[in-house]
């Protein structure tokens, strides 16, 4: 055997999938439901259809998930759909929770 045998070693390395949280929307009285669509279509990348279902899913439930993503890109997406519902003057919700 030789010196270059007898020192290897095996490391595993084990990566695992960060986790994912769903980015929750909350139903009000004042947010319009083309404000929704929009924050949709260009937050969360929803086509016009799948984001027209999804804001009549939030209307009707009360809630809705609208996509699920690693914490910190759920976050600043939520963070960025709140920014915009202030500047608009709505009182739009989301929340980020486990998956």
């Amino acid at each position: 055997m030789s010196v270059q045998e007898q020192t290897r070693e095996k490391t595993k390395i084990k990566i695992r999938e960060p986790r994912h949280y769903r980015v929750i929307m909350h139903n009000d009285d004042f947010t319009s439901m083309e404000f929704v669509v929009n924050i949709l279509m260009e937050v969360f990348h929803k086509d016009a259809l799948e984001a027209e279902r999804l804001m009549l899913l939030v209307h009707q439930s009360g809630r809705a998930a609208v996509g699920s993503y690693p914490y910190d890109i759920a976050v600043t997406k939520t963070a960025a759909a709140a920014k915009r519902a202030k500047e608009e003057g709505f009182p739009f919700r989301m929340t980020v929770e486990e998956a």
